[in-house]
């Protein structure tokens, strides 16, 4: 596997381009600034493996902009990297449209730096960075599907689908699961998209939960 990389995606470049700097050195993980997520190579020539965080710069947009831009230009390539939020203005409710959507990790305007580099080491480790109270919040108030309807669910999938399901909520990315399981990480997309058209989701934060909740 790849060393691992931080893009940081936003228009100030220079501001952006001196926060790479000082990351790079405080958490000696590789990172750079870009201005629009056209920069950021996909994962082909070899790359398939490399641990990639993506910190999309908030500041000046609000959540509808901001969600907007993301939809455009970053979920729709970008499934397996990780992708956090910063600048971010608390209390506009970025936290739930962005779960929802499969974002990780949220830093806030004023937030320490000392913060910034703990929340970057979590989200490289698989966690999730946000507060207990607002992931609380997330979960009782996400009940999508009442306990019929998700054990309804539950019996459409296939046992490899459920494998797989399992190990997504484990943090494995499709390479990881095509190794495991000795398939074509095109059949593992195909599993995954029929998964989240079964269990009614959207992301793999969402199958996660889902998983958690379910199996």
């Amino acid at each position: 596997m790849e060393e691992p990389i931080i893009y940081i995606v936003g228009p100030m470049k220079l501001q952006n381009t001196l926060m790479a700097n000082y990351l790079e050195r405080a958490t000696e993980i590789n990172c750079e600034a870009v201005e629009d997520a056209s920069h950021i190579p996909s994962k082909s020539n070899g790359r398939a493996n490399t641990k990639r965080l993506i910190l999309w710069d908030c500041m000046g947009s609000d959540l509808e902009a901001c969600l907007g831009d993301l939809s455009r230009n970053v979920w729709p390539r970008m499934d397996e990297d990780l992708l956090s939020l910063f600048n971010v203005h608390r209390g506009d409710g970025t936290e739930e449209e962005g779960l929802n959507c499969g974002v990780r990790g949220f830093f806030y305007q004023g937030d320490s730096v000392d913060h910034f580099i703990k929340g970057i080491e979590a989200l490289f480790q698989g966690e999730l960075w946000l507060s207990r109270k607002i992931m609380t919040h997330y979960i009782l108030n996400n009940h999508w599907q009442s306990s019929l309807h998700n054990e309804e669910e539950l019996r459409l999938l296939t046992s490899r689908e459920r494998e797989i399901l399992h190990m997504v909520s484990e943090g494995a990315s499709n390479d990881m699961i095509s190794d495991k399981l000795c398939i074509s990480t095109h059949t593992v997309k195909t599993h995954l998209y029929n998964i989240f058209r079964k269990i009614n989701v959207t992301s793999r934060l969402q199958a996660a939960l889902w998983s958690a909740k379910n199996l």
